[in-house]
């Protein structure tokens, strides 16, 4: 029997740790070594559910545990920032989405990854959903035609109000830590659809606007536009939603049809064609292990040399970077953003 992969936890400030922390403790294949963090509330938590070590600084870590590899879940610049120190190590990285707080960032992630032959993954938690793998599946094999658009939307009453914690609502609130506010937080699932469908826009436009909370001064919506030579896309956020209704819905257009996505484990998926204008829903499978959460496919990546789900491949990722920052070159310019950047 071969040992356990063995993972370090660098930061615990981003809540979906929390979500993704179980999937670890719970594979017979990877071992929890270590957590780090400078809250000591966090680590407290980390060692009462998962009976591993803690340290209060990630370079203490790093530096005393033998690792295979690590899980950042810290805010969005640091959380780059410690990527690149990881992959410098030879150790494999799998990091919360988006990536980073910025391009350049996203670009020495890479680079590290590249250059140290080691596997980089980018967790989104909407790639785990079996409708939305079944969407790009159908959509890659033109069961819609020629896919011309992509849309998608993020929203809720804000990070506060839906819950989170004040560790992650500090660093959100934090344009230097996140990168922007909402924008940053939500745009980037829709960047990182249509980037993954599409490839990179020639020409992206951001707007941040409805400043309906006071008690902050980041942005709390944004939409992005992304124009491509054979259509368009649209990635919105909103920290100000009242209710559910649209939220984190997901359409792909194409010439022969329509494909809606509902959100989350349970969501049906739709298809529309010309002959069946109103939609009927379509039959989602369970997925392969490997796709059904963040641990299964860390293993399968890392120690079966499986291929990266698209959704988690870091070019993917990257590319979604390079439209947030030039939606937010174009909020800034308050003009269109020729890409590349």
């Amino acid at each position: 029997m071969n040992d356990p992969v063995r993972i370090g936890i660098l930061g615990l400030s981003h809540d979906h740790a929390w979500y993704n922390l179980p999937f670890v403790d719970s594979h017979e294949d990877l071992a929890m070594v270590a957590a780090a963090d400078p809250s000591e509330p966090l680590t407290s938590r980390a060692a009462e559910d998962y009976g591993c070590k803690t340290y209060n600084d990630p370079a203490d870590l790093l530096e005393n545990e033998v690792l295979d590899g690590v899980y950042i879940f810290s805010s969005n610049k640091e959380g780059a920032e410690l990527a690149i120190e990881a992959l410098n190590r030879k150790l494999h990285v799998l990091i919360e989405k988006p990536m980073a707080a910025s391009l350049d960032q996203a670009n020495k992630m890479v680079a590290a990854a590249e250059e140290n032959g080691v596997k980089l993954i980018v967790n989104w938690p909407f790639a785990w959903w079996p409708q939305l793998q079944k969407a790009l599946s159908m959509a890659g094999e033109g069961a819609i035609g020629k896919l011309w658009g992509v849309k998608y939307r993020a929203a809720h009453a804000g990070p506060a109000e839906l819950g989170c914690s004040e560790y992650f609502c500090n660093w959100l609130f934090n344009p230097e830590l996140n990168g922007a506010g909402a924008l940053m937080d939500y745009c980037c699932y829709g960047c990182l659809l249509s980037a993954t469908l599409l490839g990179l826009p020639e020409e992206v436009t951001g707007f941040t606007g409805g400043q309906v909370k006071d008690s902050i001064s980041v942005d709390d919506n944004a939409l992005i536009a992304m124009r491509y030579p054979f259509g368009l896309s649209t990635a919105e956020a909103s920290w100000t939603q009242t209710g559910k209704l649209t939220s984190y819905t997901t359409a792909l257009y194409g010439t022969e049809g329509t494909i809606m996505v509902e959100p989350r484990i349970g969501g049906r998926l739709f298809l529309a064609t010309k002959e069946d204008p109103t939609g009927s829903e379509a039959p989602v499978l369970d997925p392969e292990p490997h796709l059904k959460n963040s641990a299964n496919h860390f293993f399968n990546v890392v120690a079966n040399e499986g291929s990266h789900w698209l959704l988690c491949d870091p070019k993917n990722a990257r590319n979604a970077q390079e439209i947030l920052e030039a939606g937010l070159q174009s909020v800034r310019e308050a003009r269109h953003i020729q890409l590349p950047l």
